[in-house]
């Protein structure tokens, strides 16, 4: 099943990206040579620090939002999410309180949301999760990607 297919089986609606006021006017995907880079994307809804006003599962609730988030933006761009062929690389920043230390678990919010709709062929791709002291705007989770385009 296509992954615009799976998203309307599931019934999943992606959210508009934010216009956010600190950010300036840049390409939130970028293809070159059939590889579309995706540039650092987070929910602002759920801002904090992980491990202190931001538990796991609120995180790993942010890592979703955010695969919802870079999905619409690959929608806009390229007119369909069945034109990404696979996701082949994903950085999640998670902002952690010091001593926190369960950043892939919260990059699996993310991961969970992608393979979803992708399917594991298409959706596992090499990940790293890392912890953070800040992101832009308090956020608690950011992701990058890039994706094979067809």
């Amino acid at each position: 099943m296509s992954p615009e297919a799976r998203l309307a089986e599931l019934g999943i609606e992606l959210p508009a990206p934010p216009l956010l006021p600190f950010t300036p006017r840049l390409r939130r995907l970028l293809v070159h040579d059939g590889i579309g880079y995706l540039s650092g994307n987070g929910d602002i809804t759920r801002c904090g620090r992980v491990g202190d006003d931001v538990d796991l599962e609120r995180a790993r609730e942010a890592a979703r939002a955010t695969a919802h988030l870079m999905c619409r933006t690959l929608r806009e761009e390229l007119g369909s999410l069945d034109r990404v062929e696979r996701w082949l690389k994903v950085l999640v920043l998670v902002r952690s309180a010091p001593g926190f230390g369960e950043q892939p678990a919260v990059a699996n919010g993310f991961s969970e949301a992608i393979v979803e709709l992708w399917g594991e062929d298409a959706g596992l791709c090499a990940r790293s999760a890392i912890g953070v002291a800040e992101l832009p705007g308090g956020l608690a989770v950011e992701v990058e990607a890039a994706v094979a385009i067809r």
